[in-house]
């Protein structure tokens, strides 16, 4: 039976594609998992696989056309299959399996499995799958749950916000209907293309639609032992730590006042055990102050007093006493794309290291006079910014990109900016340096650096960029060295600025110098490429006035 594709939604804010290009034409085989076409969002062009095997009986729109989200995009099938009442109507009664979900046509079901055309399309029900909401994405950890299971939901509202692994992201209904099922609880993780959940009318049988899926995420996990069984054996006295153990009342997303964080980080206070007192229990400062760490029972006491005692009193020797604990967190979504992406740029990219130092002074001179009249506060981050975009202008070699069996030399300038946050790192682009102002420069990061912490960054902030600066001077390092961010060919590692004893026509004076570090892949810039680029650099920072003109 054909199998009708509608034009999915590849980004929280999407609500049409443009088909940037197909990989297959009409009356071409389909596998599963081939790629059928890129598809132009209004963040980035993401590429649509095909989750089912087939011949491509039709095509929405060709290349360069735009659909709506759930337009009919494509129909698989048979070869020779009547597709005319699909071509009609994709989205009636008649069609089997609709797509109408966010996500990317949902896995084939195995063999032993029933086919989701199986299921009565009568009774109009919606198989949510998890949405691919980035494209590095391959699972999401449900952060929160807005509507629960037997809540009526209506079109547009928030179902639940998905931890990706660049930001946590909300996840709207495209229909009308009640919850029915839940595919996993706050906190857990479901796969790209899992079940995550089922809207339907009241009374459907929900039973056959998960067995259809198949998603093994939606098997009952096996649960461990319990705690009481595994320490049978065990002494009373570890039962009883067991028992005494604090009770965790918040788990997935945490919601906490901003200062609520910070005293509890200061204090030592893992908020997976503050019950919050705020709006939808949201952690708030007095919650924190007015908190009571549960004592943790210690069974390793009692049998060090027995060693202790047994040791004659001539011999009776001090021993330190003390509980041994620690917490384990799960790996969060971004830590693990983190984690990837700079071991395989560290193993995979020949890095080398420049180090060069510069001295800052007319910098300094020249920041505390554009500050007197700039609208926004210029730093010196913003400085390095803009010298770096210049400087890469006349070294079109050290803004490129390793692209395996050719090298990308790059003639725009867009500037990754490497920001802290909670969670690990976020690198925001600053796109068209070159072009830009130091007062429109400083606005964007500023806006940017904001918008990390608050986990409102889009695909379209962090793609693109051809160099990376990573700034830890503020922190008080001196000099460090960075991993390469790919498919950048280099990132320039800035110092902080420290006052040291300098030369200055022959007398030896107090001078600003800030040490800064260039890392680069030797598969593209050599030596001598960086160290050119390095003098560039620092001949418009020690002269700040070149980088205006």
């Amino acid at each position: 039976m054909a199998e009708v594709i509608l034009m999915p939604r590849l980004s929280d804010t999407m609500t049409e594609g443009v088909i940037a290009a197909w990989h297959k034409n009409v009356g071409d085989t389909v596998k599963k998992g081939d790629l059928l076409a890129e598809i132009e969002t209004d963040k980035a062009t993401m590429e649509l696989e095909s989750y089912q095997a087939g011949v491509l009986l039709h095509i929405g729109t060709p290349a360069g056309g735009k659909l709506q989200v759930n337009d009919l995009l494509a129909i698989l099938g048979k070869a020779g299959e009547d597709i005319s009442g699909l071509i009609a109507n994709p989205t009636g009664t008649a069609a089997p399996a609709k797509k109408e979900t966010p996500a990317l046509a949902p896995a084939a079901p195995p063999a032993a499995s029933k086919p989701i055309a199986a299921i009565d399309p009568a009774s109009m029900e919606e198989v949510v799958l998890m949405p691919r909401l980035s494209d590095t994405m391959t699972e999401g950890v449900i952060a929160g749950w807005h509507k629960n299971v037997g809540d009526a939901v209506k079109k547009g509202e928030v179902l639940a916000d998905i931890e990706t692994d660049k930001a946590t992201m909300e996840l709207e209904s495209y229909k009308d209907g009640i919850l029915l099922y839940q595919g996993a609880k706050a906190g857990e993780k479901i796969a790209v293309n899992d079940l995550l959940c089922i809207i339907g009318k009241e009374g459907l049988d929900i039973a056959s639609i998960i067995a259809a899926v198949g998603n093994t995420a939606n098997q009952p996990a096996v649960a461990a032992p319990p705690a009481a069984v595994q320490t049978a054996a065990a002494p009373q006295t570890t039962a009883a730590a067991v028992q005494s153990a604090p009770a965790v009342v918040n788990e997935g997303r945490i919601l906490a006042s901003p200062l609520a964080k910070k005293v509890a980080a200061e204090k030592g206070i893992d908020l997976k055990y503050v019950q919050g007192s705020g709006d939808n229990g949201r952690i708030i400062k007095s919650d924190i102050e007015q908190y009571t760490p549960q004592p943790a029972a210690g069974s390793n006491v009692a049998s060090t007093a027995v060693a202790t005692a047994a040791i004659p009193a001539a011999t009776a020797v001090t021993v330190a006493q003390g509980v041994v604990s620690y917490d384990e967190v799960p790996v969060s979504q971004m830590r693990k794309t983190i984690a990837r992406r700079l071991s395989e740029s560290l193993f995979t990219a020949p890095h080398f290291y420049l180090t060069m130092s510069i001295d800052m002074d007319a910098a300094v001179a020249a920041r505390v006079k554009l500050n007197e009249t700039s609208k926004v506060k210029i730093s010196f981050n913003d400085l390095v910014l803009k010298a770096v975009a210049v400087s890469l202008k006349q070294h079109p070699k050290v803004n490129s990109s390793w692209l395996g069996d050719k090298i990308r030399f790059n003639h725009h300038v867009n500037i990754g900016v490497a920001v802290a946050v909670e969670e690990g790192l976020l690198v925001p682009v600053v796109r068209f340096a070159d072009s830009l102002s130091l007062s429109q420069i400083a606005v964007q990061v500023k806006e940017f650096a904001q918008k990390a912490k608050d986990k409102k960054l889009q695909p379209s902030d962090w793609e693109g960029s051809t160099f990376t600066i990573s700034n830890l001077g503020m922190f008080g390092i001196d000099q460090f060295t960075a991993i390469i961010n790919p498919p950048d060919a280099c990132i320039l590692a800035v110092g902080g600025i420290s006052q040291e004893p300098v030369v200055k026509n022959g007398q030896i004076v107090v001078g600003n110098v800030m040490k800064v570090t260039l890392s680069c892949d030797h598969r593209v810039v050599d030596g001598a490429t960086g160290a050119a680029f390095l003098q560039t650099l620092k001949s418009l920072l020690e002269e700040p006035l070149r980088m205006m003109i």
